[in-house]
């Protein structure tokens, strides 16, 4: 009898989540967008050094720009390349998605926040959100919310 293959989980393919943003704004829209790295970037994307934290994203001149997000260089990057951690990227978006974007933004409150990053065959991509800030009751009640779905778990599993 011949023994079934071990069934093994592909790896992740997600490089960075922004988990902040989830409790800083309501998330209206998702998008997804390229960037234009350099070598050394995509090295340390795999080795997963990059962090979404501090990052935003802005239309300047009509075109789509994230700031902010910090890449490591690792310490095997080439001697010849000065690696700049939080340089700005240029994301790859169409037209009509910018003009939809530029139009979206410009209403009051809204904002584009990176939400994930992640590879889809071979190509770094970013979620993108179209994003209304939480005030601070908002904030609370979401933890409420979470508290009481919490609550109510472990009320089932004593039942």
């Amino acid at each position: 009898m011949a023994k079934g293959k071990k069934k093994t989980s592909p790896p992740s393919s997600t490089i960075a989540l922004n988990k902040r943003a989830k409790h800083e704004y309501h998330v209206e829209q998702r998008l997804e967008a390229g960037l234009v790295l350099e070598g050394w970037e995509v090295k340390s994307m795999r080795a997963g050094r990059v962090q979404l934290k501090e990052a935003y994203v802005k239309i300047l001149h009509g075109e789509g720009f994230l700031i902010g997000c910090h890449i490591s260089a690792l310490s095997s990057a080439s001697t010849h390349v000065d690696p700049d951690p939080t340089r700005t990227r240029k994301l790859l978006l169409k037209g009509t998605e910018l003009s939809r974007l530029i139009g979206q933004t410009e209403r009051a409150g809204y904002t584009l926040v990176p939400l994930a990053l992640y590879w889809k065959r071979g190509r770094a991509k970013l979620e993108i959100g179209l994003a209304k800030g939480k005030k601070l009751h908002d904030k609370r009640a979401d933890a409420k919310e979470r508290d009481w779905q919490r609550e109510k778990e472990r009320l089932f599993k004593q039942h």
